[in-house]
């Protein structure tokens, strides 16, 4: 093998070896991405049912009086339509 040979073999393997480095650094930064993406989908899903209990309370009473406003309405129509004479 000539010394030209050496010295190109030497610098593929010096690039070859800062190529290594390079992709591990990005392999390690593809995997905590990942685990940073499930921390962050975790937490958006944990935050969302925290908000349905925290307003399930609100939201039932809110029914409710719904339900009584439609139950008065519905006895005001009953003695409305007794005094008018009409269905």
């Amino acid at each position: 093998m000539n010394p030209e040979d050496k010295v190109l073999l030497r610098e593929v393997l010096e690039i070859s070896k800062e190529n290594q480095k390079i992709l591990a650094k990005l392999q390690r930064t593809n995997r905590w991405s990942a685990f940073f993406k499930i921390i962050y989908w975790a937490f958006i899903i944990v935050a969302a049912g925290g908000a349905y209990y925290a307003i399930k309370p609100y939201a039932d009473q809110l029914g409710d009086t719904y339900t009584g406003f439609k139950t008065e309405l519905d006895g005001v129509h009953s003695v409305t339509s007794k005094f008018l004479g009409t269905k």
